[in-house]
């Protein structure tokens, strides 16, 4: 007989005649009657030899036979519930499922993307509730870590959607782009504006931490080998454009947009600068499918970025401190001579310092020597301005960053790995607030149009003079003019030094020295805008075009005629 209860067990007992002791199954009879339970119901051993038949139904019966006599064979049958009562695994009762497919779905408790979903939410509202109960009213509506997180987040984003846009055979567009607009947006919407605010201080803050991160990452990126392979024609086109196209724009933005010689200046080296963060992707795809490569064109543009920004940044900083400092015009000169020369004194001897210490026998030697290159930058950059010589923290940054990286060997490219990190944080923050910055009740339509012509007639003089720098290098035609035309883009250096003049004249309180610096940044993010997106472009569609493939399967091995090709290298980056 069947047991109507799924967890009883039932035991009947039969005398059999029977010569020996056996176990066996048999199918399932309907017993006439069913005793109490056994207290041996909850261990019942089988032996290996017994066969145990799973039946057609709720149950599995065993039936038990045991000699108690000679004659007299006691036979016992227990029926047990084919479903366990207990999980033998967890020893507690087995989960009732009451929907397969919700629990397939989503599990309890929740396993993968969900619980992964679920910590991190977790995580940020923890975090959110110990900064609330320390800052209080920073961390609400209208504080400034509540608007830092909101502009640092939607910057991400916006960065994040701008490099989807994919266009075939085409770099992708570059981030910074998504998180300039993003920043933009959030300064000019009326209703976000209220509650995304910023105090100037956080913003000049964060904008310099920014540019000591960066300074420190030209530093490090600064590469003796390939100058050296280079030679003249990396310093050519290093040098010759970078000061021409200043002296240009400080030419015409001193009759157009009526600015003393020294903020054109100014004006003129936050333009001049390259950016790495549009030149450096693109030319590594051109090299990964072997353009330019036996002529060394992206090793070219490569190296000579660096120290493209390095001349910009040094003649920026000279003329920042000249611009801010009090007396006659000769002293005020000299005046940044001292600062040049006190910047590099105190970065050659601060370079010395770290190549050496932390020794190379200490633990956790790449994090040691990251901190010490990172919080010295940050110091040179503040403590410059503390002093009152604001034009020396820069170049300090450079000249140490760069010394100790070449006392570290081939140990720098983890240092560089970990100071990238840094990087990927403070992009969004730099890139965001720049664009925060521009309000478009405070533009003057007269301001924007000068400040294109000027950037568009000093862009010009920049291609031509750089087609001139590489006639004599040994290149074709055609990759003359891919040089010149690939060596515009301008994003990461005007986003960092662009408002650094615009925070020392928040500082000082002048009316004036604020609107020539508010110039400057508003031409410097009109410069990213128009700049970045063309020379992607320009570079992902005339790579393919202008420049060769290379004749054998060695992209970097010298060609067997050295008259056509004299300049031939191997990529270091």
């Amino acid at each position: 007989m069947e047991d109507t209860q799924p967890k009883a067990v039932t035991q009947e007992h039969t005398l059999v005649p029977s010569p020996a002791p056996s176990l066996a199954l048999s199918p399932a009879p309907s017993p006439a009657a069913s005793p109490a339970p056994s207290p041996l119901v909850d261990r019942i051993a089988v032996p290996a030899s017994n066969n145990v038949e799973h039946l057609n139904v709720n149950q599995i019966q065993v039936v038990v036979r045991r000699c108690s006599s000679p004659n007299v064979m006691e036979e016992t049958t227990y029926f047990i519930p084919r479903n366990p009562v207990v999980d033998a695994g967890t020893n507690t009762d087995p989960p009732v499922v009451c929907c397969p497919l919700l629990r397939r779905f989503c599990p309890c408790p929740p396993r993968g993307l969900l619980a992964s979903l679920i910590t991190k939410v977790f995580l940020a509202a923890v975090l959110f509730g110990v900064v609330w109960s320390i800052t209080e009213d920073e961390c609400l509506p209208g504080g400034n870590l509540f608007g830092i997180t909101i502009l640092f987040i939607c910057a991400l984003i916006g960065g994040k959607v701008v490099a989807l846009i994919r266009l075939p055979k085409l770099p992708p567009f570059p981030p910074l782009l998504g998180m300039l607009l993003m920043g933009f947006m959030l300064r000019n919407t009326p209703v976000i504006k209220e509650g995304v605010y910023i105090d100037f201080k956080w913003s000049a803050s964060l904008r310099n931490i920014a540019l000591a991160v960066i300074l420190a990452r030209a530093g490090l990126g600064l590469d003796p080998t390939a100058l050296r392979k280079l030679k003249s024609v990396c310093v050519r086109v290093a040098s010759g454009p970078c000061m021409l196209e200043a002296c240009t724009t400080a030419l015409i933005s001193h009759f157009l947009m009526d600015l003393p010689w020294v903020w054109s200046f100014i004006l003129g080296f936050v333009l001049s600068a390259v950016s790495p963060a549009v030149v450096v992707p693109s030319m590594l795809l051109l090299q990964r499918d072997g353009y330019g490569v036996e002529q060394g064109i992206p090793t070219l543009l490569m190296a000579a970025g660096s120290f493209d920004d390095v001349l910009a940044i040094t003649g920026f900083t000279t003329c920042l401190g000249m611009a801010f400092a009090t007396g006659s015009t000769w002293f005020n000169l000299l005046r940044g001579v001292l600062e040049v020369a006190g910047g590099m004194v105190v970065g050659l001897l601060l370079g010395f310092l770290i190549q050496y210490f932390p020794s190379v026998d200490q633990k956790h030697l790449v994090i040691k020597r990251s901190f010490l290159v990172l919080g010295l930058s940050v110091f040179a950059v503040f403590g410059s301005g503390v002093a009152g010589f604001p034009g020396s923290g820069g170049l300090c940054t450079l000249v140490l960053a760069f010394l100790a990286g070449l006392g570290w060997g081939s140990e720098k490219a983890r240092v560089e790995e970990v100071v990238g990190w840094v990087w990927d944080v403070f992009q969004p923050l730099l890139f965001g607030l720049i664009g925060a910055e521009i309000r478009v009740s405070e533009l003057e339509g007269l301001t924007v149009g000068l400040g294109i012509a000027t950037l568009l007639i000093a862009l010009l003089v920049r291609i031509l003079f750089t087609f001139v720098c590489v006639l004599c290098a040994g290149f074709n035609m055609r990759e003359k003019v891919f040089i010149a035309l690939a060596w515009m883009p301008k994003a990461t250096v005007q986003a960092a030094i662009g408002s650094t003049a615009l925070d020392m004249a928040r500082t000082k309180g002048d009316v004036q020295l604020q609107k020539y610096s508010m110039d400057v940044l508003t031409v410097a993010v009109l410069a990213i805008l128009i700049t970045a997106p063309i020379g992607a472009l320009l570079i992902g569609l005339l790579g393919p075009l202008l420049l060769q493939k290379p004749k054998n399967s060695g992209c970097g091995s010298k060609p067997e005629d050295d008259n056509e090709t004299p300049v031939t290298y191997e990529s270091t980056l």
